[in-house]
């Protein structure tokens, strides 16, 4: 074999090399933005709990993709969703004389509707709140924090370690969009957007009215003062 077929073979596994290098890195940003926008806000508290490091943050949301994103979710039967719409409301305006008692209803509501749709079941929280995360990443966050507000010691918050009454009823407030989107039809709630959840977060957290007829899930007891507020 002559020195210029060797030399010419030696620079075309370089290029070839060169050129799949260029491609998996492509692939890997292709990846990365990918999952930045299906997760959204997840994705940031993701990069945070791994310290900045992104790459490990996308490996353990691509993981949660590969787990869960095959979740087919199912619809609620009409008596099922008016017994959790009425329980719903019921822990809204239980939350002004109960606080406490109204959020960790809250939590258990939540769990059991996930549950009902399709997801893990309440008992196994990490891997519902997951799952959650690939389908409601918008709305999953509020869910979170009722969880942490109903096993909080009892306190005022003043010290960091209890919950006071004001971020009780704010975890209450935000766990309210992942409420409405699981007792949303299956063809539309998947997608629903960040922008819709911010903007009615915008408008004064005030839950419109539902273009199904639904009527809305915070009754006016929920805006006044709670006891020990």
């Amino acid at each position: 074999m002559s020195t210029g077929l060797i030399v010419f073979i030696v620079i075309a596994a370089v290029v070839v090399m060169f050129g799949v290098a260029l491609a998996l890195r492509a692939r890997g940003a292709r990846g990365g933005g990918g999952l930045k926008r299906r997760f959204g806000p997840e994705y940031e508290r993701a990069v945070a709990r791994h310290d900045g490091d992104t790459k490990a943050a996308e490996r353990e949301l691509a993981q949660l993709v590969e787990r869960h994103g095959g979740l087919r979710q199912r619809s609620l039967e009409p008596t099922e969703l008016e017994r959790f719409e009425a329980r719903w409301t019921a822990a809204q305006e239980h939350f002004v004389d109960s606080p406490r008692e109204a959020v960790q209803e809250a939590d258990r509501l939540l769990a059991e509707l996930a549950h009902a749709r399709g997801f893990p079941e309440g008992a196994q929280y990490e891997e519902q709140v997951g799952a959650l995360s690939v389908h409601h990443a918008p709305h999953v966050h509020g869910y979170r924090r009722v969880h942490r507000a109903a096993h909080a010691p009892v306190g005022d918050g003043r010290d960091g370690q209890g919950q006071g009454t004001e971020a009780m009823r704010e975890a209450m407030v935000e766990a309210r969009a992942l409420f409405e989107a699981l007792t949303g039809p299956v063809d539309r709630h998947h997608g629903a957007s960040r922008e819709a959840h911010e903007s009615r977060k915008d408008a004064g957290e005030r839950t419109p009215a539902r273009s199904n007829g639904h009527r809305s899930h915070l009754p006016w007891t929920f805006t006044r003062h709670a006891k020990g507020s």
